[in-house]
């Protein structure tokens, strides 16, 4: 089951079925975009700290991954962030 409902037949919704249905739609959006942030940030930080990969990882490697991803998760919400209002920006010039 995919956590849809079908739109009842005719295909006419209801605005509560609308925007429960746009719930959903902006949950499983979210959760890609949070999948698809751990995938990247991982690979980057792995390629970017990890030269000899090994069972363990020493110090140096450990913190080089903290702060990789520290800066990258900071990166990431400046960009959300400053995309979010140009987004309203737009918005707002269109109304």
């Amino acid at each position: 089951m995919d956590g849809f409902s079908s739109p009842p037949v005719g295909g006419k919704m209801d605005s509560a079925t609308r925007e429960q249905l746009m719930s959903q739609v902006k949950q499983q959006i979210a959760l890609a975009n949070a999948q698809e942030l751990l995938q990247k940030m991982s690979e980057k930080c792995y390629k970017k700290c990890i030269a000899k990969p090994g069972t363990t990882l020493d110090n140096s490697e450990q913190k080089c991954i903290a702060m990789c991803m520290d800066r990258y998760m900071d990166t990431w919400n400046l960009v959300s962030r400053v995309y979010s209002q140009r987004l309203q920006r737009e918005s707002s010039r269109m109304s």
